[in-house]
């Protein structure tokens, strides 16, 4: 299913239309929110955002081909106003090692899109009280949580490697304490889903401080006041603490999405690997890679930590940062390109107690 990038509830489309419109790599910029590049309307911002076909808690999905259609027209204007630079050739640093598949970069994956984003969700709870853009939609944050603590069994060592599915009943004395950090926290609901599961050891964080801020109020207004949320950036995380669980709901996705997404999804797994405690586990959610793509990018990450050579048939025992549990099963799948796939996957991992 390599090469298929769906969105969340998108109707099923014509063999040979792309599932999603690549966003212009000249619609980003170098990222961080830095000076001097001038980003897009208020009103293209959101149709950027809509192209993502985000679900709302409070307004309708806009999935339709049009609204990829206009999305796209959208934001090669905005581009072409703007006259910024290739992001292809001035932005990436691993050109050689450049996967062919990899998604064009967008505004989706520069801070100073998600800074404007929150900001106005932000402005939208002061005002109103929604509490913002829920991704993937309700359904699948509440499946991510209940899945999230049948794994713990795994974590007990309950499991072994081999097993055919997850089990779901766990002893609630064992994993309640769980450190558990979700990372891109955006507006922190999957946290309050979590702690709904039994979990009190949460963490947020988000480089985003107007995400922050939002997840917080939200927090208190819903009687989640132990809820713990923090501004870090996950790629240069500040973070000295360890966890058990790691949750990331669409964050890698947005990574990947910056400019030099190749480079800084390497980026992230380094510090994902070192933030998970040995034997933790790490579960994430993407509407922009398939459940083989996942598995190949953390066989590739570890290829990178000890060196391919290591790694040969014959050299001896393979080298594993991450190993793969297994995934959610119970996600509504659909026909493209006649190849049966999810619009979304959640994918859990393994971090290994040892790295030989």
């Amino acid at each position: 299913m390599a090469g298929i990038r769906l969105t969340p509830e998108e109707p099923e489309m014509p063999i040979g239309t792309p599932p999603r419109p690549q966003l212009p790599l000249s619609v980003a910029g170098a990222g961080g929110g830095s000076g001097g590049l001038e980003m897009a309307s208020d009103d293209e911002r959101s149709v950027a955002a809509d192209s993502w076909s985000v679900r709302s808690e409070y307004g309708s999905t806009l999935d339709d081909d049009q609204r990829y259609a206009d999305a796209a027209e959208v934001l090669a204007a905005a581009a072409a106003s703007a006259n910024f630079p290739s992001a292809a050739s001035d932005y990436c640093s691993d050109k050689d090692d450049q996967d062919p598949g990899d998604v064009e970069g967008s505004m989706l994956g520069l801070q100073s899109y998600w800074d404007a984003s929150y900001s106005e969700d932000l402005a939208n709870f002061q005002e109103h009280g929604h509490a913002g853009e829920i991704w993937f939609g309700a359904d699948v944050m509440d499946t991510v949580a209940v899945w999230t603590k049948s794994l713990c069994n795994i974590i007990q060592g309950e499991i072994p490697s081999d097993h055919e599915g997850i089990k779901s009943e766990v002893d609630e004395n064992l994993f309640s304490n769980y450190p558990v950090l979700d990372v891109g926290t955006g507006n922190g609901l999957l946290l309050q889903a979590l702690a709904k599961q039994g979990f009190t050891d949460l963490t947020g964080t988000d480089y985003s401080e107007g995400a922050i801020e939002l997840a917080r109020n939200l927090a208190t207004r819903d009687g989640f006041t132990s809820i713990k949320f923090l501004v870090d950036d996950l790629l240069e995380t500040k973070l000295d603490r360890k966890f058990k669980i790691i949750t990331d709901k669409g964050t890698l996705d947005a990574i990947g999405l910056h400019p030099d997404g190749h480079a800084k999804r390497i980026m992230y797994w380094e510090s994902v690997s070192n933030l998970v405690e040995p034997g933790g586990i790490v579960v994430i959610t993407s509407c922009n890679h398939t459940k083989d793509e996942l598995l190949q990018e953390v066989e590739e990450f570890s290829k990178r930590k000890f060196g391919k050579e290591n790694m040969d048939e014959g050299a001896g025992p393979v080298s594993q940062i991450f190993r793969y549990i297994d995934h959610v099963r119970t996600y509504p799948t659909i026909m493209f390109g006649g190849v049966e796939g999810s619009q979304v996957c959640t994918v859990a991992f393994q971090r290994m107690l040892s790295e030989n």
